[in-house]
């Protein structure tokens, strides 16, 4: 599920009395100077490391955990590589010198590939969203429920014991090429600036957003095992698995959820070569990834405003939700 708003968030950052102040443009976090060390020694190395955490340039990959949202993850990441750097923030939000964003969402069920762009390749984060995405989903058979996910309350039972595997190899061919999908009531598109999800959770009517084209690449079977069966998608931007696990569900005459759901590759990143884990949340681990993926994107970005494939997905600078 790809979709958020655009907004950055500006701090300013102070440094160590022998250092010029710096500033970022990243989430909240707590005011205060930077703590004093205890000899020059200490206080040249933790300035080398905000020299190099500021001149970070491109775009990365960070293995999304299942749980948190992505915006936490971006925010808990940036939390880490100011608290290695030894830079505080302290409330001032005028400048602004280093970005970090994310460029679509992962639902906060779902794990994999979130792509990450700092300093200036926050600029090139629409691409992201416009590109393809592989992903790997968990469905269950006989059940539906509000999110179309796990997380939500059952709102549907119906029997599946008649569905056979090659039933559902028959749909899938349905759901390959250029097809119109209702994104899910749970999801970050927005209704009057608010998110559909926000408002469903506060219980106010939502109606349903007219159905929209996506693209589907590739859409294969790779287990069934009644009632659970996984499925591996290729898909462009603004497509939603969970939405797609629901229409096969009702094209099958029974109903379907997603039970676990992981995006496997965003545009030339993927999960096994590129995206790193909570463990190489570093600064020399980031550096070292930017110099390795600068390969796998096109040129100097545009300083054109980017447009996505669908006008409610733009990427997201360090929002705090």
């Amino acid at each position: 599920s790809l979709t958020n708003e655009f907004a950055p968030l500006k701090l300013s950052l102070t440094a160590p009395p022998s250092r010029p102040a710096l500033t970022a443009a990243v989430g909240g976090g707590p005011s205060g100077a930077l703590p004093q060390h205890g000899g020059e020694g200490a206080g040249a190395a933790l300035g080398r490391a905000a020299d190099k955490l500021f001149s970070l340039s491109g775009l990365f990959a960070v293995c999304k955990p299942k749980g948190p949202t992505s915006a936490a993850v971006l925010n808990l990441l940036k939390e880490r590589l100011l608290a290695e750097a030894g830079v505080q923030t302290n409330g001032n939000k005028r400048n602004q010198v280093l970005k970090i964003g994310h460029g679509g969402t992962l639902d906060s069920a779902a794990t994999g590939v979130l792509v990450v762009g700092i300093g200036k390749g926050t600029k090139m984060l629409g691409t992201m969203l416009a590109g393809s995405k592989k992903y790997t989903a968990i469905g269950m058979l006989g059940k539906a429920t509000d999110t179309l996910d796990a997380t939500g309350k059952v709102t549907e039972e119906k029997p599946y014991d008649q569905v056979t595997k090659r039933d559902l190899e028959n749909v899938l061919q349905k759901f390959t090429g250029d097809i119109m999908q209702v994104p899910p009531l749970y999801s970050a598109l927005k209704k009057d600036g608010e998110r559909l999800s926000t408002l469903m959770k506060r219980g106010e009517a939502v109606e349903a957003k007219p159905a929209r084209p996506v693209r589907v690449y590739s859409l294969s079977l790779q287990q069934f095992q009644p009632p659970l069966f996984t499925l591996d998608v290729e898909c462009g931007g603004g497509f939603y698995v969970r939405s797609l696990v629901n229409d096969i569900g009702k094209e099958l005459c029974t109903c379907a959820t997603v039970q676990e759901l992981t995006r496997t590759k965003q545009g030339p990143f993927t999960l096994e070569e590129h995206a790193l884990h909570e463990d190489k949340w570093t600064i020399d681990e980031i550096a070292r990834s930017l110099e390795h993926c600068t390969a796998l994107l096109p040129g100097e970005p545009s300083r054109k405003k980017l447009k996505t494939e669908h006008p409610g997905e733009t990427a997201v600078i360090c929002e705090d939700k």
